[in-house]
């Protein structure tokens, strides 16, 4: 989130609650009682919204985590691709060598 946008959302959370505390005034509340009404509400969507977040982080839902996953599943599978194509251009006896020297079985039977 941008700093714009999150200045966004202040300014729309500050609007919502006036226009809360004119909903409550319309419904019959008296100035005081509609903004405390106006208040708990915004306090609940608060308390609402913080709740999920950490539900979110808990879970591992958040999309940062999704997006790191994301990235080090493609990672992996273009090392892992980048190494076979290097593995497959090597000879087969550079592959042998290679392959016993990692501690691999290479597929011959040992003497």
């Amino acid at each position: 989130m941008t700093r714009g946008q999150s200045l966004l959302l202040g300014l729309g959370v500050f609007t919502l609650g006036g226009l809360g505390y004119w909903v409550f005034r319309a419904a019959g509340l008296e100035g005081p009682s509609a903004g405390i009404a106006a208040e708990a509400v915004l306090i609940l969507g608060v308390i609402g919204w913080t709740g999920s977040y950490l539900f979110r982080v808990v879970t591992g839902k958040m999309s940062f985590m999704k997006q790191r996953r994301q990235y080090r599943s493609a990672y992996d599978q273009q090392t892992t691709d980048a190494l076979q194509k290097q593995f497959d251009a090597l000879s087969p006896a550079e592959q042998e060598t290679l392959l016993r020297e990692l501690g691999q079985p290479t597929g011959e039977p040992e003497s």
